[in-house]
């Protein structure tokens, strides 16, 4: 769900803009994170990705005046989409596929939440590409998403700076709106802890299916002008 915070703050300011004034935000957020979900990581996962991650910021910071969040949106929701397909195939065939770690293919999907981090918050759905079909307990799952993108967000506060994102305006805004975040976050620990494997994994995965078709939708709506 925190996938709709840059769409609905882009309603009244620049998608850069929105991205930025949510930066500081999640930061506070992966700070309660890292405190509440202490203890919980694989730490295999994380030194496989978080080099990959760090070349996809470079990236996305290289090539922020030429890549748009339009067609970033789009092609993460298409392959998104497309892993929450075969997700729901191999339900339907009775085949629960559970993988081991890779590092190439970590590094890949690494590299792609890294990218789509820095350019619209959007990190998420490649992360879960790679790290969802491990089958991790939920409580590991979440304490390693929550190390790696806290790590990935404190990486990115760099190129915003450089950016100049971080004027008066966007910080004011984000301070504004910072009380808000402990309380959701808490919110979601005290649900996800609460949460037997069995209904963990299928929830996650219909929210990667509704994620999917959302940053479709917006990668759509952005390269046609609507």
């Amino acid at each position: 769900m925190a996938l709709l915070g840059v769409p609905m703050l882009s309603l009244v300011v620049s998608p850069v803009q929105a991205a930025a004034i949510l930066l500081p935000i999640l930061i506070v957020m992966d700070m309660v994170s890292l405190w509440a979900w202490r203890g919980f990581m694989d730490r295999k996962t994380l030194s496989i990705m978080l080099p990959g991650a760090a070349l996809g910021i470079a990236i996305g910071w290289a090539t922020a005046a030429v890549v748009t969040e339009g067609h970033v949106r789009l092609i993460v929701g298409l392959v998104t989409f497309a892993f929450f397909l075969r997700w729901a195939f191999e339900k339907v065939a009775g085949h629960t596929r559970v993988v081991s770690h890779s590092r190439p293919r970590g590094t890949f999907w690494g590299g792609v939440a890294g990218f789509t981090s820095f350019v619209a918050h959007a990190g998420g759905p490649p992360y879960q590409i790679y790290a969802l079909p491990l089958g991790r307990d939920p409580r590991v799952y979440t304490g390693t998403s929550v190390v790696f993108f806290a790590i990935v967000n404190a990486v990115k506060l760099i190129p915003y700076f450089a950016l100049g994102q971080f004027d008066r305006s966007n910080l004011t805004a984000s301070f504004i709106l910072i009380p808000l975040a402990p309380l959701a976050t808490f919110a979601g620990v005290w649900v996800i802890k609460r949460m037997k494997p069995t209904v963990f994994y299928p929830f996650m995965y219909f929210m990667v299916l509704i994620v999917s078709l959302k940053l479709m939708h917006d990668g759509v709506s952005d390269l046609m002008g609507w």
